[in-house]
């Protein structure tokens, strides 16, 4: 189809990516609105969508900035216009300091994490040289041991910063990634508090040295409206309330045990019926290529089907077995589906089919799409 806009989504070639507006909009306002009545800011993650026009909605709805995981898509963003862009992983050697300096002089409010003086000395010598400044934030290991210094070492860390002006300490991170997907949400709370009580030290300690940090930057979508409530932390980096998927949808959430209803999915994946000849289930178009094998299984949403289950079946094909009271489809339907992880799946695709009420009403490029480096 050249152009599915005013078609129905159910015309759509697949396997393919949609979001549907109206459920967007309300997660985006939703988040935006409980943030900001808790008094703190909102700088979601664009890892999750990696689109560029999903990002500037989310400024448009009130978020101070943007987070991303890589170097190469700051850049994209920043040449896009969005402006207040904090990496969160570490940007090391040569070719990714170049990268970063060019993406600075486009974006001058670029915020970056470090977490080894090594790195922040061979960032320092390196934007000094271009008589640039470059706002960073201390990332603190608070228990998830992939990236960040530990909290104990933050203040040498800080202290050592005087030596290097081109860089300005503006505050610290601390993410606890492992934690987001833990079932019961009063566990989630638990350790989630104890984990930013680590890092408010820091933050309180720093404070009093008298440093501008002013940045307390952390949590996700798992641990949202948990956090909130750690006064010292200013901004959230919530990215998968956005589109969401069946592994947020598996764990508990205030008001219910086994099911985090707090955010609908805007985000589904329609895939088509290419065989039917097997007793009890029916082969589709999307396989491993299309729907990433992480976290939870992807979910039935087409109603007619609710209880059948989506299987892996190889790199090109799923299979979704059917329950005996399911009229079996034919080929050539198209089934829907909640995808197991938002972030890799969006990954796979060019593009995202915007529709309100069934009907396509957008294409919205996902540019971000293999920014890996």
């Amino acid at each position: 189809m050249k152009n599915p806009i005013g078609h129905n989504k159910l015309d759509l070639d697949t396997p393919c990516l949609t979001i549907d507006l109206d459920i967007l909009e309300e997660n985006l306002r939703k988040m935006q609105d409980f943030v900001r009545a808790a008094g703190k800011q909102l700088r979601p993650h664009a890892k999750t969508h990696k689109c560029s026009t999903l990002a500037r909605k989310q400024i448009e709805t009130g978020a101070i900035g943007i987070c991303v995981a890589k170097v190469s898509e700051a850049e994209i963003l920043a040449t896009q216009g969005i402006k207040n862009i904090l990496i969160t992983g570490p940007v090391a050697g040569s070719h990714k300091i170049q990268r970063l300096l060019d993406c600075l002089k486009k974006a001058p409010s670029l915020l970056l994490v470090v977490d080894h003086p090594q790195n922040a000395a061979e960032l320092h010598q390196a934007v000094r040289k271009e008589n640039l400044t470059l706002n960073i934030l201390l990332d603190l290991n608070i228990g998830l041991n992939r990236t960040g210094m530990s909290p104990g070492e933050a203040m040498a860390m800080a202290q050592q910063m005087a030596d290097w002006p081109a860089l300005k300490l503006q505050g610290i991170q601390a993410y606890a990634g492992h934690i987001q997907h833990l079932p019961s949400h009063a566990e989630r709370q638990r350790i989630s508090s104890a984990c930013l009580e680590k890092a408010a030290e820091v933050f309180h300690r720093l404070r009093k040295m008298g440093l501008s940090c002013n940045i307390f930057s952390g949590t996700g979508t798992g641990t949202y409206d948990m956090d909130v409530l750690q006064p010292d932390l200013t901004e959230l980096q919530t990215g998968s309330y956005a589109l969401m998927d069946a592994e947020y949808a598996a764990i508990g959430s205030s008001t219910q045990s086994l099911r985090f209803a707090d955010f609908r999915p805007s985000l589904t994946l329609l895939t088509s019926v290419v065989s039917a000849n097997q007793k009890g289930f029916v082969t589709v178009d999307a396989g491993l290529k299309a729907l990433y094998r992480d976290g939870a299984s992807p979910t039935i949403a087409t109603p007619s089907l609710a209880g059948a289950q989506y299987d892996w079946f190889g790199d090109e094909y799923g299979k979704v077995t059917l329950l005996p009271n399911h009229t079996p489809p034919k080929i050539g339907d198209v089934l829907e589906l909640v995808v197991s992880h938002c972030d890799p799946t969006v990954n796979l695709f060019d593009c995202f089919y915007i529709t309100r009420q069934n009907t396509v009403v957008d294409i919205w490029p996902i540019d971000l799409r293999g920014k890996c480096q």
